[in-house]
């Protein structure tokens, strides 16, 4: 399985970005997927995941400004980011897991992107 992400840049604080992230591959072992986030001396955790069935789960901090969606036909999941605050500067990795079971831990997915920066600036 190959996740390819994008959609990462620059943007001033209140703004919006939408992240793409695109599997290929063995894709019938995509089941979960989740976008996680590492900021510099921060541990990577995760901001949102969806399961194949569409229950999502997201970090508190992200909740009512974030939405995962994902599209099963074109195996694709996205992240709309709203309301962007400097504290969301990070590097965002796209990951997904064989369980149809999401979980938080990032050691439990298999198979990760190369990650796109998302810059927020004040």
């Amino acid at each position: 399985v190959q996740l390819q992400a994008s959609g990462g840049g620059l943007v001033q604080a209140g703004g919006s970005l939408r992240l793409s992230c695109e599997a290929s591959g063995s894709t019938v072992r995509v089941n979960s997927m989740a976008w996680h986030r590492q900021a510099p001396g921060n541990n990577r955790e995760l901001v949102a995941g969806i399961e194949f069935s569409g229950r999502t789960t997201y970090q508190d901090s992200v909740k009512g400004r974030f939405t995962i969606s994902r599209d099963n036909a074109k195996n694709m999941v996205y992240l709309q980011m709203n309301s962007l605050k400097p504290e969301d500067t990070a590097v965002y990795y796209c990951a997904a897991r064989p369980s149809p079971v999401l979980t938080i831990v990032a050691s439990t997915y298999a198979y990760w992107g190369q990650g796109t920066l998302v810059t927020v600036s004040s």
